[in-house]
């Protein structure tokens, strides 16, 4: 799995998932003790998950906190008029004039209209 991909997202919510696959191959590690060359492998697995969940735990909660900071410095004036409505269509008519008008869903032309212009075409 790429870098990006894995820290792309909530963290949070994917380092309990390597965290509970950790714990998994990790009770599988215990249950095939008796095989060593397979413990080793499960044992490594396991370390390698819980390693990973631990990180993305640690990550996300940086995340967080740089966040927090971030937005401790905006001014509330600054906040307020981002998030007005004339600052939203702003940014609206900017992303359709720079999409070439492309975003607005077209019609899907009715039975009438396809059969027209099949006939308009012969």
């Amino acid at each position: 799995m790429a870098l990006q991909r894995l820290l792309s997202g909530d963290p949070s919510k994917r380092s309990k998932v390597y965290l509970a696959i950790g714990a998994l191959s990790l009770a599988k590690a215990i249950a095939v003790r008796n095989d060593r060359k397979r413990f080793r492998r499960e044992l490594r697995d396991a370390g390698l998950f819980l390693g990973v969940g631990l990180a993305l735990r640690r990550f996300g909660k940086m995340r967080a906190q740089k966040r927090r900071e971030l937005e401790s410095q905006v001014p509330d004036w600054a906040i307020k008029l981002a998030t007005s409505e004339p600052a939203k269509q702003g940014v609206r008519n900017v992303a359709k004039q720079r999409l070439g008008r492309e975003s607005e869903p077209q019609a899907e032309p009715s039975l009438k209209d396809r059969a027209q212009r099949v006939l308009s075409s012969r």
